[in-house]
This record gives C-alpha cells, sequence and structure tokens, in this order.
C-alpha cells in the first residue's frame, strides 16, 4: 500500500507471513507514528553499522537519544539484574512498536553487542553507571 500522505521514502514491505511488523495497519491508521517506516534497508545498514562502531558510553547514549526523537525507536540498555560475567550478562531491548520489522528488533541489540565486544570499556562504562566501581 503506498501512503501518499508521507514526505519520505518508507521501508519497503517484508514478504507476506515473514514479519509481523503491522506496517499496513500503521500506515492506514490515522495517527499514527509513522517515523520507524523511514529507516529503509540502507538506512537500517547505516544504523547497525554505527551501532557497531560506538566508541563510547555517551557516544551510544546519543544514539540511542536520537533512536527515539528521529524514528520513535525506545531501547533499553542496562545490566542485568542477575550477576554479569559477560556481555550475555548485558540487557538491551528494542521495544515493540508497530511498523518495526522483527529482523531489525534483532539486529539492533546484536549490532551494540558487537560495538560492546569491540570496546570493553563500554560495558565498564555501562557497569559503573549504577555505582558498580564507584567504591573501588
Amino acid at each position: 500500500m503506498d501512503a501518499p500522505s508521507l514526505s519520505f521514502p518508507i521501508r519497503t514491505e517484508c514478504p507476506p507471513g515473514a514479519c509481523v511488523c503491522d506496517r499496513d495497519a500503521l500506515l492506514q491508521s490515522p495517527g499514527g507514528d509513522t517515523r520507524i517506516l523511514q529507516l529503509t534497508q540502507a538506512e537500517e545498514k547505516k544504523l547497525l553499522q554505527r551501532l557497531e562502531n560506538v566508541s563510547s558510553l555517551s557516544d551510544l547514549r546519543r544514539l540511542q537519544e536520537r533512536m527515539e526523537q528521529q524514528l520513535g525507536l525506545r531501547l533499553t540498555i542496562a545490566p542485568s539484574p542477575n550477576e554479569v560475567r559477560t556481555l550475555r550478562g548485558i540487557t538491551i531491548l528494542v521495544h515493540e512498536q508497530r511498523g518495526l520489522c522483527r529482523k531489525t528488533r534483532q539486529a539492533i541489540p546484536a549490532a551494540i553487542k558487537k560495538g560492546m565486544d569491540q570496546r570493553p570499556e563500554i560495558t565498564y562504562e555501562l557497569l559503573n553507571e549504577g555505582g558498580l566501581f564507584s567504591g573501588l
């Protein structure tokens, strides 16, 4: 379905049955937040590459904020409430959102973890946000 009221290129629809993003329902809903549809496949590749190459926790937080402002995409990045021994102990949650592709919801945390794996100091900064290392 084409959305003539949108003034930006939108993501192409997934093959039938491959995704549960409700893209068409979002396009038909009056007043729906269609910002997420701006994340075309080409833009998604750029975003994932940028997430993989974050340089610091503040850089990651800036990206997190910009994704929410520009796409309405909400992320939660925090240490797990259980013991953190590896990156698996870091919780990266992409909140469900109408129009967000299932594959994208999986790819974003993977890209963030890859970036944190390349720069372990980001993980340490994240753990220290809660004061883990402040007494040392």
